[in-house]
């Protein structure tokens, strides 16, 4: 064998075996989808109304600070919709002050006095902006949720650019509903001061009660579920009226972990960063003998009465189980959701589903290789080993594709497998039939897979580029599934043409190069 030939076939088995290298242990190599390996497929929606309302609320809580800070005191801010709310309260002789203050803290509202005080607005760029930073959150808040469960190649991504749905697949998952609750769940955290008559109460018109039959505006209602230690039921509701400004949110907190407090029942120990320790210790300390609701999502968890100074480090406690508290330590350490989300859709794949098309697959591409090989072998000859070979190859070079791409393997994925066995051969078929047709014209055999090949050449490139730009089409516009079937018919493509112009070339110009003439080639 020349040198030539002997550097071709160096680089065809270093190409080869750096795919095998790629691709095997299969098992390990390869990732499976979710039609594979079970598991659940939600699409949620972010309600971005949520986002809007939160961050109108602590617009009017800074611009009342804020003119508290210029001497401006009794100021009442109401919200009147989701980006929109009405300053009662602010003396007309004030209005340069409230001006100054909306310049250089709210310069994303807009606001014209009336008769019930001044109304303020929030241009819609303000709003787009928020919306968009409300999805993108729960994006990655939901991943880091996802990450703690440590589910293997979960696919979290928008569904489609600019929309407020999000797409969720998460392989494997032996619990769903778990995971379906910890992913739901805002996870709101905040520390607020009992007021001085809130209470608890038994009912809700005893707190009112209280109040004259009406509630002032600094202060809301808040419900606390009174549930049996040992079952979790439900036995009561206690009412409380609490400050309407929080002392601290869960976006103060550093660090959530599960952990036992007193009588070892679980609890939820938290830290919390510098600034906001110091802030939380002058709050505790100046408000010693008072009652300080801890609020998850909007229900009061427990309201123990303030004994010192607090600052770095808490407890939040209720009527918890273990796994209550390891997940709201999860959703804790994750982050808020900053608005509520909705199912719009949920499919459960069962992982006995998943491994039935696993199964049916392998057994239709085993009958695809045997009928695929036989084929060749009757037709061609020995001039069909080289087809069979052409295909080993090319299932080595697609599964080293797929691994080194980090691609996940789906059922339409095997589906374009199973396409690839029939297309590995198609280009030999070309090439073999154009090789007879210049034996039959009398040409010798190295001059006949000359010819073949040559002549076979624009053929095979014509068909397998056309099938390439349809399945990048695919691609391009196709959703999951049929993406999965484009990546692999693709591979599929190019590793065929690779194996019969290089491959099969080389292995007939090792056979024509022997010592003696060929005279004749079982075809």
């Amino acid at each position: 064998m020349n040198k030539e030939l002997l550097g071709r076939g160096a680089v065809i088995l270093a190409i080869v075996g750096l795919f095998a290298f790629a691709a095997f242990p299969l098992d390990q190599k390869i990732k499976r989808g979710l039609d594979l390996s079970g598991g659940i497929h939600l699409v949620l929606e972010v309600v971005t109304e949520d986002a809007l309302r939160a961050e109108t609320d602590t617009d009017i809580g800074r611009l009342t600070r804020e003119m508290e800070d210029n001497g401006i005191t009794g100021l009442i801010g109401e919200s009147t919709g989701d980006s929109s709310f009405l300053l009662r309260g602010l003396n007309a002789s004030n209005d340069g002050a409230l001006r100054d203050v909306v310049r250089d803290f709210l310069p994303n509202w807009t606001y014209s006095r009336n008769a019930d005080g001044v109304s303020f607005s929030r241009r819609d760029a303000a709003d787009s902006e928020i919306r968009e930073s409300a999805v993108n959150q729960a994006v990655q808040t939901i991943r880091n949720r996802i990450d703690e469960f440590g589910v293997a190649e979960p696919v979290i991504a928008r569904q489609g650019l600019g929309t407020n749905r999000i797409v969720v697949q998460l392989p494997g998952v032996d619990d769903p509903e778990r995971v379906k609750d910890t992913i739901k769940s805002t996870a709101f955290l905040e520390f607020r001061l009992v007021d001085a008559n809130g209470g608890p109460f038994d009912s809700r018109q005893a707190l009112l009660a209280m109040y004259g039959g009406s509630l002032p505006p600094d202060v809301e209602i808040f419900e606390e579920d009174v549930r049996d230690e040992t079952t979790g039921v439900v036995l009561d509701t206690l009412y409380y009226g609490l400050e309407a400004r929080s002392m601290i949110t869960g976006r103060d907190l550093k660090d959530a972990r599960p952990s036992l407090g007193e009588f070892n029942a679980p609890v939820v120990s938290f830290s919390l960063g510098a600034d906001s320790a110091a802030r939380f210790g002058e709050l505790t300390s100046s408000n010693i003998g008072r009652a300080m609701a801890i609020v998850l999502d909007g229900k009061v968890q427990s309201a123990p009465v303030i004994r010192g100074r607090i600052t770095d480090q808490g407890q939040i406690s209720g009527s918890f189980t273990q796994q209550e508290v390891d997940d709201l330590s999860l959703v804790l350490r994750s982050g808020a959701l900053p608005a509520e989300i909705k199912y719009l859709e949920e499919r459960t794949v069962g992982p006995s589903l998943g491994q039935d098309s696993i199964e049916q697959g392998l057994q239709a591409g085993m009958w695809g290789v045997i009928l695929v090989v036989c084929t060749m072998l009757l037709v061609y000859k020995l001039t069909g080993v080289n087809a069979v070979i052409a295909l080993a190859f090319n299932f080595i070079l697609v599964f080293g594709a797929l691994a080194y791409f980090g691609a996940t393997l789906t059922l339409p994925g095997v589906a374009g497998l199973i396409l690839t066995i029939g297309m590995a051969v198609d280009a030999n078929v070309l090439v073999f039939e154009r090789i007879r047709e210049e034996l039959r014209a009398g040409k010798t055999v190295k001059a006949a897979v000359a010819s073949g090949f040559a002549n076979a050449l624009s053929s095979v490139l014509d068909a397998n580029i056309t099938t390439l730009i349809a399945a990048v089409f695919l691609f391009q516009f196709g959703t999951g599934p049929i993406r999965g079937f484009a990546v692999t018919l693709s591979i599929g493509i190019l590793a065929s043409v690779f194996t019969a112009i290089i491959n099969s070339r080389f292995l007939f110009d090792v056979i024509l190069n022997r010592k003696g003439r060929v005279e004749n080639l079982s075809i």
